[in-house]
């Protein structure tokens, strides 16, 4: 499998709800292009506030997914998945996408097309980030910085 293309999103505030929404919008889009998706948080982290989120963030917008513990027979099999996961670590066979909203990279990151890491202007996170960044160039892979501004 290529190298999975790597792509930091760096968001000007500091607010986690702001941080969430904008990946509830990363995984509708990458779930309306069919990809299944992996949303990995850390145990105890902020999952259970991006679930309700998912559900919510958009009066048009429907994005199907499941806890990682939750078996996948209740959707149709032509709908691509995206899954939410705490603690673990991230498994690939829930995507192609990850969508790492975790303290750490992935173990295994060429098992995913595509990580995508959101970060925010927090203090802690910005480090966890840099971290992370630094970790995928150790790993021979050049990740894209994408400098966000205010997006809502």
């Amino acid at each position: 499998m290529p190298a999975p293309q790597v792509d930091f999103y760096v968001l000007e505030g500091s607010d986690p709800r702001q941080r969430l929404h904008f990946a509830c919008r990363l995984v509708e889009k990458a779930w309306l292009k069919r990809h299944r998706v992996r949303v990995q948080f850390d145990a105890g982290g902020e999952l259970e506030a991006f679930d309700q989120l998912l559900w919510t963030f958009s009066d048009r917008s429907f994005v199907p997914h499941r806890r990682a513990s939750t078996p996948d027979d209740t959707l149709p099999p032509a709908l691509p998945t995206v899954v939410i996961a705490e603690g673990a670590e991230a498994d690939a066979a829930d995507g192609d996408v990850l969508v790492n909203l975790s303290s750490t990279a992935p173990s295994d990151i060429n098992a995913w097309a595509r990580i995508a890491e959101v970060v925010d202007s927090d203090a802690g996170r910005r480090t966890q980030g840099r971290e992370r960044f630094r970790a995928y160039r150790e790993r021979g892979l050049a990740p894209a910085t994408h400098e966000m501004g205010s997006e809502p």
